[in-house]
């Protein structure tokens, strides 16, 4: 009578294979949640980078607006002024502020620049606080609610004079930067979008 069995060698090679053939599959599996969830973080990015382009935008339109009601001979050249300065009392500007230090944008405070308003210097060493998202679907600092759930994304204004435009030397065309930052696993990603703001003609 012959006893045959697996020795320990084709034990092994066993293993190796039977290892190898759910190894591989689960890598594959774990790449492609990996890769969704940057592309999902990517798109929620790219989102708050253009609104905060369209935000400061929004502040330039309506500075032209109040300008334009109150009238005048030099409409454009006001509101231009009063959207870089915030010389204009009870309106929103001095967005020049965040050519010196990086700006972070609160949507849900109230339009302005400054100290309880939509705009304000980051203070966390330079960088920007984390958004949270909010039970109404906004995104917002822990400075308008500590309510919501707190996210990995941070957004930061940049403010850039572009030199010899404009046709008026203290007040050159600018440039806005929005940059959302954001970590995971440990690896740093943002999405930056650019636009040039120019004075209403």
């Amino acid at each position: 009578m012959s006893m045959k069995g697996f020795t320990l060698i084709e034990s092994m090679i066993a293993v190796t294979i039977l290892t190898l053939s759910i190894a591989g599959p689960l890598y594959t599996a774990n790449s492609a949640i990996v890769a969704s969830m940057t592309a999902r973080d990517q798109l929620t990015a790219s989102y708050l980078a253009q609104e905060g382009i369209e935000y400061v935008r929004a502040m330039r339109d309506y500075e032209y607006l109040a300008a334009y009601h109150l009238g005048g001979g030099s409409v454009s050249a006001d509101a231009w002024s009063n959207f870089l300065t915030g010389s204009m009392p009870g309106h929103p500007g001095a967005v020049t502020q965040c050519r010196t230090m990086a700006c972070s944008i609160d949507t849900t405070r109230d339009m302005g620049y400054g100290s309880g308003s939509s705009i304000f210097q980051c203070t966390d060493g330079g960088a920007c606080a984390k958004l949270y998202l909010l039970a109404s679907g906004i995104y917002a600092t822990n400075r308008s609610s500590s309510s919501g759930t707190a996210t990995a994304f941070s957004r930061t204004i940049q403010v850039v004079d572009i030199p010899g435009t404009g046709g008026n030397p203290l007040y050159p065309d600018k440039r806005i930067i929005s940059i959302v930052s954001w970590d995971y696993h440990g690896i740093q990603h943002a999405v930056t979008v650019y636009d040039h703001l120019t004075p209403w003609q």
